[in-house]
């Protein structure tokens, strides 16, 4: 049985969030809706993760590491951190709704431990690193 999955996805990886949602208003309700830009963002996640989806539904408590490797611009080094947006927190929220679709785990509340970091970097891509813990 898998216990831990560890993949590379070479991509520039996408800077729009799931915080990115927009609103309408419906019958005098307010509606949520996904702009186009955050639809592709989640089509290109979905294609990339689906790839690499396990056997089976990990079980049990999980650690989640990512690392955001975004491509470098202007004078940032190879390995350096980024201290700009996109928030972790809101790049992270994409990844595991869509993790959780595809069916790595029955619900991302089994992520119990995350290490979340973005860099830039000479490979653009994301990292991703996941593991049953005790």
């Amino acid at each position: 049985m898998e216990t831990e999955l560890k993949f590379f996805m070479p991509m520039v990886p996408p800077t729009v969030t799931h915080q990115e949602k927009s609103w309408t208003v419906r019958n005098g309700k307010p509606v949520s809706y996904e702009p186009a830009e955050l639809k592709a963002a989640r089509a290109k996640l979905e294609a990339h993760l689906a790839q690499h989806r396990p056997e089976r539904k990990m079980e049990g408590a999980l650690r989640l590491i990512v690392k955001w490797c975004f491509p470098i611009v202007g004078k940032h080094l190879d390995g350096e951190y980024k201290t700009t947006k996109p928030d972790t927190d809101n790049l992270e929220k994409l990844l595991k709704d869509i993790m959780t679709k595809l069916g790595f785990w029955k619900d991302d509340a089994q992520v119990a431990s995350e290490i979340i970091e973005k860099f830039y970097a000479r490979i653009p891509g994301i990292l991703v690193y996941v593991e049953e813990i005790e």
